[in-house]
């Protein structure tokens, strides 16, 4: 059984070829395993959402965040999407679009943070 509604792979589709300039610019540095080896998917169904960018190593979530995500609706569709998506386990990464266009090496060396083992790894 599907986890996921069905017209959800024609909407991560449509988004991919729709990209914003700090996509474009983010997904240059994680394709074809460029950081560190990691493999990152683009506009990639996670449950019933679509997410920018996602590592199934690091179970990490990169979202890249523009203006739209100050619209106070906006605000609280994405309080209820992030809060499903960490209680499914996923960890999540909120860049704003300008951190990607000025600096995108701080945006990368953010996502390795999440490969360093956590403090209280050694209690699992």
């Amino acid at each position: 059984m599907k986890q996921y509604p069905h017209h959800i792979i024609e909407v991560a589709r449509q988004l991919r070829q729709r990209q914003t300039q700090s996509e474009k610019i983010l997904w240059q540095r994680l394709r074809k395993h460029n950081i560190e080896g990691l493999k990152f998917k683009r506009q990639h169904h996670v449950g019933r959402y679509v997410v920018d960018f996602y590592c199934a190593d690091l179970k990490l979530i990169v979202e890249l965040e523009g203006g739209i995500h100050e619209f106070e609706n906006q605000k609280e569709y994405d309080v209820v999407r992030f809060e499903e998506l960490e209680i499914m386990g996923y960890r999540i990464l909120r860049v704003k679009n300008e951190e990607v266009i000025v600096n995108v090496e701080k945006v990368v060396d953010k996502i390795l943070e999440f490969k360093k083992p956590s403090p209280l790894s050694h209690f699992d």
